[in-house]
């Protein structure tokens, strides 16, 4: 008898969880593989799926697999309805926990990769870092597009075009890509973290980082930046309001796990800044960095383009794809097996234990029964 593992189609999302090259992965352990008609026809063909060995079928059907990994919770009619089995995906538990409480009563066994932890040996699996990569990467692009300037220094018969300044605000992984490919688009590039560790990471890249001392600048265990109080607030964004005004383009990705973003970009800052310049907000999902940012939308304020868009990776869907299906993948190669027709989790491996959410009808993360008082 094989375990199935199955994914229907993503209501708002380009990203997929599995792709061709995974869902043979999962064959060639043992698994069989069955998906929604129509499932990633923007990315691949049918034949990509069937010549691996995929079953396309209803979604209903789909909905009665062993494991369904996507890339959120599925939010339709049927899958809402989801029981006896396991679900893994960005289960979004900081923002709502509606779903869990649906979840939790049809003994659905869930596991976040939100909660994927920062250590060695869940590098493979960790999926917000894979997606927060392309995210800063696309940041920068969109904001070159939106700009009436080119980022490189020119020299030319007409004269010298100086390079576009670029301020990056937050040094994580989203953080460091952007600074890394405004880099590479020949932009002058500085970037400022509450981390101290950062400042290296920055340096190395080519960019210089800003010393702005608003006092204890301590990380988490898992390497995220700890919340700043209000005094400390205020002080970052005044020491770095004359950094935002001399910038032409500000990519903001400052977020603290499972808390709502800072507001460090204020509307005061913005409307001093040049006329033309973009801001692009990578933490727009929760909350935002910018003061007035307005999610999926483009908005002016003063003379300042701001963008909010949210899940910035799905616009490299394909690539976003290939490493999010890989980060699951990894995950169940690690903390699950196939024994004699039957599955076996491992609850107490520490990525297991950390990413489960809910088990056995109950909600059993410790953080998550925090935010809704149980």
């Amino acid at each position: 008898m094989f375990m199935k593992i199955g994914s229907v189609k993503e209501s708002s999302d380009l990203r997929v969880a599995i792709t061709p090259e995974v869902a043979k992965s999962y064959m060639d352990i043992g698994y069989r593989v069955v998906l929604e008609h129509g499932y990633a026809d923007h990315l691949y063909s049918v034949q990509d799926y069937t010549q691996v060995g995929v079953v396309f079928d209803e979604k209903k059907n789909v909905c009665n697999v062993d494991i369904l990994v996507q890339v959120y919770c599925p939010d339709n009619d049927v899958c809402l309805n989801l029981s006896d089995l396991i679900l893994i995906c960005f289960l979004q538990p900081f923002h709502t926990q509606d779903h869990l409480i649906k979840l939790k009563e049809n003994n659905v066994t869930c596991f976040s990769m939100e909660l994927v932890p920062r250590s060695t040996i869940a590098q493979k699996m960790d999926a917000l870092s894979s997606q927060a990569s392309l995210s800063g990467y696309v940041s920068v692009v969109l904001a070159a597009s939106k700009l009436s300037k080119v980022f490189p220094m020119m020299v030319t018969p007409a004269g010298t075009l100086k390079p576009t300044k670029v301020l990056v605000i937050g040094a994580g992984v989203a953080g460091l890509q952007a600074i890394a490919t405004a880099k590479r688009l020949g932009a002058q590039v500085s970037a400022y973290d509450t981390r101290a560790i950062a400042k290296e990471q920055v340096n190395s890249l080519g960019a210089k980082f800003l010393n702005i001392d608003v006092g204890n600048k301590a990380q988490t265990k898992q390497g995220y930046a700890k919340q700043l109080s209000a005094e400390q607030l205020k002080l970052q964004q005044k020491m770095l309001e004359d950094a935002c005004i001399q910038s032409d383009v500000i990519i903001t990705t400052a977020q603290v796990f499972s808390k709502r973003a800072p507001v460090i970009v204020t509307n005061s800052m913005i409307i001093k800044m040049k006329q033309g310049s973009v801001i692009v907000d990578c933490a727009v999902e929760s909350g935002g960095n910018v003061e007035g940012v307005q999610e999926d939308n483009e908005i002016m304020i003063g003379e300042v383009l701001v963008l909010g868009y949210s899940n910035l990776a799905q616009k490299v869907a394909a690539h976003a794809s290939q490493m999010y299906a890989k980060n699951v993948y990894e995950f169940i190669l690690e903390c699950f097996n196939v024994e004699s027709g039957k599955l076996l989790i491992s609850y107490d491996h520490e990525v297991a234990e950390s990413m489960l959410v809910v088990n056995n009808k109950e909600i059993v993360h410790k953080l998550i029964l925090e935010l809704m008082n149980l």
